[in-house]
C-alpha cells in the first residue's frame, strides 16, 4: 500500500492537499446519487475551483464506498475505477421488477413451492466466474448519446448488448425466504442488479435487488470512509476557522 493510500484509508482528518490531488472514501448515502456526493464535496472547497470527480458510480438506492478525486488525481479516476469491487446485499426471491430493485413496483409474482436451500446455493455456479449479461433497461449506460434509464422511462424498448465480466465469488449468506443475503467479488462494470434478476430465472423464478452496499474497490475499504456529513463540517470549519472574519467586501 503507498503512503497517501495509508493516510486516506483512516477516519482522521489529514492536512489536504485538494488541488495537488487527493484521493477520498466516502460512504455513499441511502437515495443520493454519486454525483450528489460530488456535487457536495465540491462546494465543501469553494471558493476553490477543483476538479472533483467519483472513480465508480453506485446506484441511488445501493449504499457504500465511493471513491472520490481531487484535483491532479481526477487524472488517474480510470485506474482507480478498474480495480475490482466487492458488495454485500440483499435479494427477494418470488417477484420482479422492470428496473431489477426497488426503483420500480413489482411487475410480476412467483410461487416459491419447491425452491430448496440447496437449489439456491447450486444456482451460484452459473453466475461465478467470466460470464455476459446485459445491464438494465433503468440504468446509466449510454445508448446514441442517452441514458437507458431515461428512455424506460418514456416507455421506450433498447436493444440492449451484452457485456462480459468477471465474478470470482457469488456466495449466499443468509436464507430467509423471500429474503437472501449475498457477498459479490467482480470486475468493472458488472450490474449486480442483472446479475440477481438473471440468479431468479435460472431458479425458474423471479428475483429483484432490495438492499446493496459496496464494501471494498480495490485495497480500499467501506470500514476507512468518511460520513459525508462528517467531512462536510470539517471542510466547512476549516475554512471559517482559516478566515474567520468572514468575506471580506
Amino acid at each position: 500500500m503507498t503512503e497517501s493510500e495509508n493516510i486516506l484509508n483512516t477516519k482522521t482528518f489529514p492536512d489536504f492537499n485538494f488541488a495537488e490531488g487527493e484521493l477520498l472514501l466516502i460512504n455513499k448515502p441511502y437515495k443520493w446519487t454519486s454525483f450528489d456526493v460530488v456535487g457536495k464535496i465540491r462546494n465543501s472547497l469553494k471558493p476553490l475551483k477543483l476538479k472533483v470527480g467519483h472513480a465508480g458510480t453506485l446506484d441511488p438506492l445501493a449504499t457504500g464506498l465511493l471513491i472520490l478525486c481531487t484535483g491532479k488525481l481526477t487524472k488517474q479516476i480510470d485506474t482507480f475505477q478498474a480495480e475490482e469491487k466487492e458488495y454485500t446485499g440483499t435479494m427477494i426471491l418470488g417477484a420482479s421488477t422492470p428496473s431489477f430493485d426497488m426503483e420500480t413496483v413489482v411487475d410480476q409474482e412467483y410461487p416459491l413451492d419447491g425452491i430448496t436451500e440447496e437449489s439456491i446455493y447450486a444456482a451460484t455456479a452459473p453466475f461465478t466466474g467470466d460470464i455476459q449479461q446485459y445491464p438494465p433497461a433503468h440504468s446509466a449506460v449510454k445508448v446514441n448519446g442517452e441514458r437507458l434509464y431515461v428512455k424506460a422511462r418514456r416507455g421506450e424498448e433498447t436493444e440492449l448488448r451484452l457485456r462480459f465480466v468477471s465474478v470470482p465469488t457469488f456466495e449466499i449468506t443468509r436464507i430467509a425466504l423471500p429474503e437472501i443475503d449475498f457477498r459479490i467479488v467482480c470486475s468493472k462494470g458488472t450490474y449486480i442488479r442483472s446479475l440477481i434478476s438473471d440468479f431468479g430465472k435460472h431458479l425458474n423464478n423471479g428475483a429483484y435487488l432490495s438492499k446493496l452496499t459496496r464494501t471494498r474497490s480495490g485495497n480500499f475499504l467501506l470500514e476507512n470512509a468518511f460520513e459525508v456529513t462528517d467531512l462536510v463540517s470539517y471542510l466547512r470549519n476549516k475554512r471559517e476557522s482559516s478566515n474567520p472574519a468572514g468575506p471580506q467586501s
